[in-house]
């Protein structure tokens, strides 16, 4: 038996209960899949922002934003648009294919 599985057999023996995020917060499989969607794409921006060694201020200066902004951009934050992570994405010259790739990896 592993340290893991271990440590969960004993925190379900005191009442804790073991799940997913998913299951914590009652998402639905849509909205869970839309959250990590955001998730990859704005990982991709902040691997793509490093690459091309630019800062959250230079990128925010591009798309014509702040540096807050691009910061949530890249967290995935609930309050920015799927829209506006695609557009950043597309002003750092990434193509569609490098978008369907981050998608679906």
């Amino acid at each position: 038996m592993t340290t893991n599985s271990q440590k969960q057999k004993n925190l379900e023996k005191k009442g804790w209960k073991i799940g997913s995020t998913a299951e914590f917060l009652g998402l639905s499989e849509e909205e869970s899949s839309y959250i990590e969607l955001k998730l990859k794409l704005g990982t991709n921006l902040r691997k793509l922002r490093t690459e091309k060694k630019l800062t959250q201020v230079e990128l925010a200066k591009i798309i014509k934003s702040s540096q807050s902004r691009v910061a949530k951009l890249e967290i995935g934050d609930p309050s920015v648009s799927l829209d506006l992570i695609i557009r950043s994405l597309l002003a750092l010259g990434t193509s569609n294919k490098e978008i369907a790739r981050a998608i679906s990896s």
